[in-house]
């Protein structure tokens, strides 16, 4: 089979599973990054997080991703948005583990990435990394660029996706790279975040205070109402806003009804 024609069988694959965003990043993209990336940054990605570093025999990563659905995420934090994030991460888990298995089962040996990498929000704390981006491979694959709030946006959902990698022993050719930056620079992400994470001056994409941001998430996983997800609801990024029919929504003066249902989740789940 060429290379071409697996590339067809993985996407048609994805289709299978219904997988909406799907990119393909040769490992040599970490070793060099593309001209065509629409960031430029100062300190890159070190060696020891490289695909080929964690499996020698990567030759290709490829990138998949869930949406997490808008009209969920306004709830949040709440208990809602919580569920939604744990199904939308088992979920691709599941896919990953699949599509490894699928090519695995066609001759070139594969494995599956976990949407995390960090184990439990008190490692976190003390050490803020996970073993691998998937956001950076994301970018990598030409998925899409970063936002104020270090987030992956895509033109598809905005910050609102999860992604998860395969690497592949195939060698695939990488998706095309448009290198357009999606970021609005609306500054919305940074005005409503809720401990002050997000910059709004320096390098972009700028370094967000990872342990501030992780230890909201400890106070609201005792709530049952983790992540925060304040600055991937409020991006005006995404055609997901004109299918929700969600483009003029302002979250600092919600509509009432919006405003009513909002409230009515975020009573519920919550440790009293």
């Amino acid at each position: 089979m060429s290379d071409d024609e697996l590339k067809v069988e993985i996407e048609k694959k994805c289709q299978e599973l219904q997988i909406p965003l799907l990119g393909f990043a040769p490992v040599t993209r970490w070793e060099r990054p593309p001209e065509e990336l629409p960031h430029k940054f100062n300190d890159w990605i070190p060696e020891e997080f490289w695909p080929q570093s964690i499996y020698p025999e990567a030759k290709t990563v490829i990138v998949i991703g869930l949406p997490v659905q808008l009209p969920i995420l306004e709830t949040a934090p709440s208990i809602y948005y919580h569920e939604l994030y744990n199904t939308v991460n088992i979920l691709l888990d599941i896919k990953a583990y699949e599509i490894a298995c699928f090519l695995t089962g066609k001759g070139y040996p594969s494995i599956y990435l976990p949407r995390d990498g960090y184990g439990d929000i008190e490692v976190l704390l003390k050490k803020p990394l996970a073993f691998f981006s998937h956001k950076h491979a994301a970018y990598l694959a030409g998925l899409g660029s970063f936002g104020q709030n270090n987030v992956l946006l895509t033109s598809e959902f905005g910050p609102r996706v999860r992604f998860t990698s395969i690497f592949t022993t195939a060698e695939l050719e990488g998706t095309y790279i448009k290198g357009d930056d999606l970021c609005t620079h609306c500054l919305e992400c940074y005005k409503q975040c809720p401990v002050n994470a997000i910059k709004r001056e320096g390098d972009f994409p700028p370094p967000v205070d990872k342990i501030s941001c992780a230890e909201r998430s400890k106070k609201l996983r005792r709530e049952f109402r983790s992540p925060c997800g304040i600055c991937i609801k409020v991006c005006p990024v995404g055609k997901d806003r004109k299918i929700f029919h969600r483009e003029d929504i302002f979250y600092d003066d919600p509509p009432f009804e919006y405003e009513k249902a909002w409230k009515h989740v975020q009573n519920y789940g919550i440790k009293r």
